[in-house]
């Protein structure tokens, strides 16, 4: 039977905030349509006027900081099978001082003329009445929407799927397990038909109000995130009516092409991954074709300075931007950490290279970062490519960068060292200065705050007990042993943070300061909202489930808000758990972060292979 420790849980979710946008009031709403444009042109070659100064201005170092030196980077072409003969190969040569000097001539060139064109440009919309205007921007307009009806209905590339096993059955030996797998798919059963019921294509559901939910990280438009985000589980659990009529509404609703603000990190682990997932798992190529859709939508979020994306992006506008609280104006390590998985298996089924040469300028950048006592602070800016507050944490807004690092290595059938080295040489950093035990014995993970650590574990850090033990094979000087204990150890001391609760559910983040052990002092801290491990008892109510506000009150109140990763993650994990190890084995399979299946890709000389669009 698959054991609790083969599967890392990371939740990575930050508690939401109603950050929207800002509003701006309608100033001078009869400004007539001419003025309108004449002013948006004027603007238009100011801002290029601008532009093409800053490139005219002298280099400065911090320019050059992001130059990574990408010297016949190998990028890694996906082998359907194990014994590809000529599999093809990418190479990117890094461009040597004089070819990079022609390309900043060429650049600037460019912007000059572009500059030009735009005054005259300007200049000639002066001449023209406002009905010429009006046609113009009328044709403007279709040709727009042309282009992208064309580009949506582009085919990609035939890519032979890798050997997939164990998409199916499962079905243990022991009846009492087989009760217990049974009981799982029932409890799925209910989460999926209340919300068909009450939030069909809404993102979320509130079950005890009985209507549908959203929060800031999928925008303001409705996504159908639970859809997307259940559709794996139910097709392993063989609820394959259900799964048919999650397809066919992503095959009829599901639009990105939406004026919508929406997390990348959320998107990409819930939307791309759910839908890669789906494809593996049934062959039905719409939702590769809709992965690819919404992936493109993401790639504008990586136009920063140093290529690390934004935290967020607007799907129709690809305008981005970072949380406001998040410090100075930084994006989060775990959220632009955790995409390497995905864009890899992009590039695999585009055939477009450009999606790992995202994730791989984020890594090579990060390596050659300095590092506090070894750590990875949890801020990044995007613009000055400099660390922003000295935090670091195993848990929310760090854990699945780490989690990404291994798996990397997993997806690579164990030949990315580059990941593997990565991985090691952080969680050695990690237990040297976060790892402590309590003076009741209990082994936890602690947070550095500018300087002395934190003695405080989050919940979503639980997930690293699981993941010392799925990495202890391939460790470093035969530590396997060690990381085995220790990863127990963390479980342990998770586990006691539920049963030192009233409901027997762990909250949010608990501390060890003196007599207090792994108890959440904080009332912000004692919610628990269906991360991947939950009961029945207190969380179930006749509309679906429901995360508690207080696990520590006898009587919970809910905060009514059935989470999409909770039909992700929490019933998959659970149904796994009670099945045989047939049923999507590890060495086939490597869970994203939001616990969907996505194939290991077996390397033939460190190439994805036989693409034959990619070779």
């Amino acid at each position: 039977m698959t054991t609790p420790a083969l599967l890392p849980l990371s939740g990575r979710r930050i508690p939401p905030l109603n950050l929207g946008p800002p509003s701006f009031p309608h100033h001078r709403a009869t400004l007539r349509l001419s003025e309108k444009f004449i002013l948006l042109l004027i603007l238009s070659a100011f801002i290029t006027l601008c532009f093409g100064a800053f490139f005219f201005l002298p280099d400065s170092s911090k320019h050059k900081r992001f130059d990574l030196g990408l010297e016949d980077v190998l990028i890694p072409h996906v082998d359907a099978g194990k014994g590809a003969k000529n599999p093809g190969v990418f190479l990117i040569h890094g461009p040597d001082e004089h070819r990079h000097r022609e390309e900043e001539e060429r650049l600037r060139n460019k912007i000059r003329a572009d500059h030009e064109k735009a005054l005259e440009e300007a200049k000639e919309k002066l001449k023209k009445s406002r009905e010429e205007i009006r046609a113009e921007i009328q044709t403007e307009k279709n040709k727009v929407v042309l282009e992208m009806k064309m580009k949506e209905k582009k085919p990609l590339p035939p890519v032979p799927i890798p050997n997939l096993i164990g998409t199916n059955g499962g079905d243990p030996e022991d009846n009492e397990l087989r009760e217990k797998r049974e009981k799982i798919k029932e409890m799925m059963k209910h989460a999926w038909d209340n919300y068909r019921m009450y939030g069909w294509g809404h993102n979320e559901l509130r079950p005890i109000a009985r209507k549908g939910h959203s929060t800031n990280i999928f925008g303001s438009s409705q996504m159908g995130a639970t859809i997307v985000d259940a559709l794996d589980t139910l097709y392993i659990m063989g609820l394959h009516d259900e799964f048919r009529d999650g397809q066919k509404w992503i095959e009829n609703n599901l639009d990105f092409s939406v004026n919508s603000e929406v997390s990348v990190f959320e998107v990409n682990i819930r939307f791309i991954g759910g839908l890669l997932a789906a494809y593996y798992l049934s062959g039905e190529e719409v939702f590769k074709i809709k992965a690819v859709q919404l992936a493109e939508k993401l790639l504008p979020a990586f136009n920063t300075p140093t290529g690390i994306p934004w935290a967020m992006v607007n799907l129709k506008s690809g305008v981005g931007r970072n949380w406001g609280w998040a410090s100075a104006g930084s994006s989060i390590l775990a959220e632009f950490g955790t995409l390497h998985m995905e864009f890899v298996h992009l590039s695999y089924l585009t055939g477009d290279p450009v999606y790992y040469k995202k994730v791989m300028h984020i890594r090579k950048l990060l390596q050659k970062m300095d590092r506090p006592n070894g750590l990875y602070p949890n801020y990044l800016n995007p613009r000055t490519g400099r660390w922003g507050q000295y935090h670091t944490s195993v848990g929310g807004l760090g854990d699945s960068f780490y989690e990404y690092l291994l798996k990397a290595w997993l997806m690579s059938d164990k030949t990315d060292h580059e990941a593997r080295k990565m991985y090691d040489d952080a969680i050695e950093a990690i237990e040297k200065h976060l790892i402590k035990k309590s003076r009741g014995g209990l082994t936890f993970i602690g947070e550095w705050k500018n300087g002395h650590l934190e003695k405080k574990m989050g919940h979503l850090a639980c997930f690293a007990g699981g993941m010392f033990v799925l990495g202890a094979d391939g460790s470093r000087m035969d530590k396997a042993g060690h990381y085995l204990e220790l990863g127990a150890e963390i479980a342990r001391t998770c586990h006691e943070s539920y049963d030192r609760t009233a409901l027997k559910l762990g909250p949010e983040s608990f501390k060890f300061d003196g007599a207090v052990e792994a108890v959440a002092v904080r009332q912000a801290e004692k919610y628990y909202i269906l991360r991947p491990e939950a009961i029945e008892k207190y969380c179930r109510v006749s509309g679906g489930f429901s995360g508690v506000k207080d696990v520590y009150s006898s009587t919970p109140t809910h905060d009514d808000v059935q989470q999409s990763f909770f039909l992700a993650e929490t019933l998959k994990y659970l149904y796994l758990l009670f099945s045989s190890d047939d049923l999507l084995p590890l060495d086939h399979w490597v869970f994203n972060t939001e616990a969907h299946p996505l194939p290991v890709l077996h390397l033939a000389n460190t190439t994805l292979s036989r693409n034959p669009a990619v070779r």
